[in-house]
């Protein structure tokens, strides 16, 4: 009867009472991890949609730090939060991008703290070697600009691929120290347990050569796989149905007459066949043009090298434009420099309240205006209000 054990069961129970809960709980268990498996047929699909959307983006960075780009197959595999732990040593930053239309999810980019710098420096007009210093909010902002372009053409790629609109949010880009003990799901909830992870090599010039990660969970890695499946099934339909419509109005050869009789051939010269007679017995211009020698009839040709619009000009100024409008709201950091000396360190040692430093600039003098470093200005010391100003006379060319 239902519900009621028999002697058995209840012998098994009274000898082995966690046998039954521990043998649920384990086929449970072994069934949900199953389904977090990707097939052979999915890391394929998945492969191939990061290479598709990360070449795109590649192409994008391209235009912010005019450096050639170079990122390498990805490789698709499954991790946990250990795992990239122990392939990131150092300090890295993780930028958060969640796609808010078209698909229901977010994915993380892992870059090194070095190569955040040499982005950044790139993208201001620097040639990619000032990298000293922390890596600061100016840093942050500027890669979370970059991601922001790149993963935008991204999403443009997918849209193409899943032919529906496919839209993110803003990157935010952290700094986070892998060495310490970091909560993962603090920056994301997926990283708590098993995700995918695509791996590049991402190379910028001679300036960067190195990995990055893309990192998915498991559940939204699988929705684009059915999501590309189904839109390749569509299509394969479309062309079905197409060949099909051709079929159908492909017209039907006609019946030759049953009564018809072969042409003969007419034995007067002028009404005589052109394929039948003799070529030198011809005069060339009746002759028939497949049984003429075409070197024979060869007409000069004039021969010119192509004329090409040199790439500067208006072209090239509205390329410049749009590639600094892309970075307008990046903040730099203005410096407004005095002067400068040179002390040894026991006149350094020597410095007192009251102490005088006299600097390699004459009084009257315009001063240097630099923007992250680099000269770009002079001008004259003034005072608004309380406070001390430049008015700059002359930008350094």
């Amino acid at each position: 009867m239902d519900g009621v054990l028999s002697q058995e069961e209840i012998n098994a129970l009274l000898n082995n009472p966690g046998g039954a809960e521990a043998s649920s709980s384990s086929s449970s268990g072994g069934s949900a991890s199953g389904t977090e498996v990707l097939t052979p047929e999915e890391i394929d699909a998945i492969g191939e949609i990061a290479n598709i959307s990360m070449g795109t983006a590649a192409t994008t960075l391209f235009s912010l730090v005019n450096r050639k780009v170079e990122i390498s197959t990805p490789v698709v595999s499954t991790a946990t939060w250990d795992d990239v732990v122990q392939k990131y040593e150092r300090p890295c930053v993780f930028i958060r991008i969640a796609y808010t239309v078209g698909l229901d999810g977010s994915n993380i980019l892992v870059l090194k703290e070095n190569d955040v710098k040499i982005i950044t420096d790139l993208m201001m007009g620097g040639d990619g070697t000032n990298t000293s210093g922390e890596l600061g909010e100016l840093h942050l902002s500027a890669i979370s600009e970059a991601m922001n372009q790149m993963m935008g053409s991204s999403a443009t790629s997918l849209s193409s691929m899943l032919s529906k609109t496919i839209d993110i949010s803003p990157p935010i880009a952290d700094l986070i120290d892998l060495q310490e003990s970091v909560d993962e799901g603090s920056i994301d909830e997926f990283l708590e347990g098993e995700f995918v992870k695509i791996s590049f090599r991402m190379e910028i010039g001679d300036l960067v050569d190195s990995e990055i990660m893309q990192l998915y969970p498991v559940s939204f890695a699988k929705d684009m796989c059915k999501a590309i499946a189904k839109n390749m099934e569509m299509d394969a339909d479309e062309a079905q149905i197409g060949v099909a419509d051709t079929a159908k109005k492909a017209p039907e050869p006609a019946p030759a007459p049953a009564n018809q009789q072969p042409a003969q051939p007419q034995t007067d010269m002028g009404m005589m066949n052109p394929q039948m007679m003799n070529p030198q017995m011809m005069n060339p211009q009746m002759m028939n043009p497949q049984m003429v020698n075409p070197m024979m009839y060869q007409q000069p040709v004039n021969v010119q090298p192509a004329q090409f619009s040199p790439f500067t000009g208006e072209f090239a100024a509205q390329f410049a434009k749009e590639n600094i409008d892309l970075i307008m709201d990046v903040p730099l950091e203005v410096t407004v420099e005095l002067g400068r000396t040179t002390k040894s360190i026991s006149e350094i040692l020597d410095f007192a309240p009251g102490t005088i430093i006299e600097l390699n600039r004459i009084a009257g003098e315009p001063i240097d205006i630099l923007v992250n470093g680099k000269y770009v200005a002079k001008g004259e010391v003034v005072v608004i209000e309380e406070n001390f100003g430049v008015r700059i006379t002359e930008i350094v060319k």
